[in-house]
């Protein structure tokens, strides 16, 4: 294993110091996407284990702004930006688990906790950026709430068609990843804006 790892810091050392800028990227881009998929496991843990937690009370209850009726494949629902429709069997109308209020709490609860977890980790192992965490928490979190947003939208177009037709877990899956895909592709760039790598050695340059 020491070989191993002699022989790869030997390569990589070699590559870095005569491609400075692409291992940059190249260093950033794997410990983004490591970093990005555990807490993506973790937030599809919360969304499919917290409302079940939460019980049906909370599943039960109708919770989405604005809601706006659709007709999409021949499926009706009503679309919103926050929250999420009441599941229900066809069969005999019983609350299902996996929706309403309880799944949208479940949904924030987990988004936000996995962000706690990935802002220490890209800020101070990815990006490397010794800048204000103040104001970059302060940014990050607008980040978030815009693509969650952005995400809670999009998912709720598909997620009532999805609902008719594949168990939660399989939908949980699929909102975790789609949600995940597109998040990661925003809030890399974000992090490149917002964790300038070496900030306070270049204004001691000055």
């Amino acid at each position: 294993m020491s070989n191993l790892k002699s022989w790869w810091m030997d390569k990589w050392g070699a590559f870095e110091n005569g491609h400075p800028k692409l291992a940059k990227w190249v260093y950033q881009i794997f410990y983004f996407f490591v970093f990005s998929m555990g807490v993506t496991i973790f937030q599809y843990l919360v969304f499919t284990l917290m409302p079940h937690i939460l019980g049906k009370g909370l599943a039960g209850t109708e919770f989405m702004w604005p809601q706006i009726h659709m007709n999409l494949f021949g499926v009706d629902f009503d679309w919103s930006l926050l929250g999420y429709e009441v599941l229900k069997d066809k069969t005999t109308g019983e609350v299902l688990i996996g929706g309403g209020l309880g799944y949208f709490i479940s949904y924030e609860v987990g988004s936000f906790l996995a962000q706690c977890i990935n802002f220490p980790l890209q800020r101070n192992i990815t990006f490397k950026s010794k800048g204000n965490p103040v104001y970059q928490a302060m940014w990050y979190f607008i980040a978030w709430v815009v693509i969650s947003l952005i995400c809670n939208g999009f998912n709720n177009l598909w997620m009532p068609i999805a609902q008719q037709y594949v168990a939660p877990a399989i939908y949980n899956l699929l909102v975790t990843f789609i949600t995940g895909g597109v998040s990661m592709i925003i809030f890399f760039f974000v992090f490149k804006i917002i964790f300038p790598e070496g900030e306070p050695e270049k204004k001691e340059a000055k």
